[in-house]
């Protein structure tokens, strides 16, 4: 017996946002604002699409600086959110890893940085992993995943990590959902596809990033 006509999707919309502002730049632990609020972090390589999909997010087109030179960003910037419901949130956008143009002792001195915040900052509540949808997980990726799962490391609760294919749109649209649920196969947990482009997906990452929140 056939079932009912399946109604067409309707993408969720987006979270209404009150405001949001760059509040803080870090380049030493010393600089990190307090920790009074969730926060959720993004991580990926350089030009992966950070900086576009928290824009995306935001509902802003350039409050996130973009740039298409590997490595632009040099800090760990803090936005202050606020969603029209009171919830109030950072979204820090972390330096891009993978910065061929950087000097090695500048590397090395944003890894410390990266490392210790990703470890020891209380209120880290979720770590988006962000991957090109293109390139798929590679080693830096992996090795990303361990870091975070290291509870012998950490000091405090480890985040929720949520890993994120970008550029979408890049994809054939009959191809994406394969493409995702490769990259899902190949990396041994769930995938979220985003295109800072068209939107899609990002309700959904919203969805998540909430839940993660929630749960802290």
């Amino acid at each position: 017996m056939l079932g009912a006509p399946r109604r067409p999707s309707v993408p969720a919309p987006l979270p209404a946002i009150r405001s949001a502002a760059f509040v803080a730049g870090a380049t030493l632990p010393a600089q990190l604002p307090p920790p009074t609020l969730a926060e959720i972090a993004f991580a990926g390589r350089s030009n992966v699409g950070k900086s576009s999909l928290m824009n995306a997010l935001l509902g802003r087109k350039n409050l996130v600086r973009t740039s298409s030179t590997p490595g632009c960003t040099r800090q760990l910037s803090f936005f202050e959110v606020r969603a029209a419901d009171d919830l109030g949130l950072y979204l820090v956008d972390l330096p891009g890893y993978g910065w061929a143009q950087r000097s090695k002792e500048e590397r090395a001195q944003w890894a410390e940085l990266v490392e210790s915040y990703l470890l020891e900052r209380p209120t880290l509540a979720a770590v988006c992993v962000l991957v090109d949808s293109r390139r798929g997980v590679e080693e830096e990726e992996r090795l990303l995943f361990e870091l975070l799962a290291d509870t012998s490391r950490a000091q405090r609760r480890p985040p929720a990590v949520l890993l994120v294919a970008t550029k979408l749109d890049h994809q054939p649209r009959s191809r994406a959902a394969a493409v995702v649920a490769t990259l899902a196969r190949d990396a041994g947990r769930p995938v979220l596809g985003c295109s800072a482009v068209n939107g899609a997906g990002v309700p959904e990452l919203w969805r998540a990033l909430r839940a993660a929140v929630a749960r802290r």
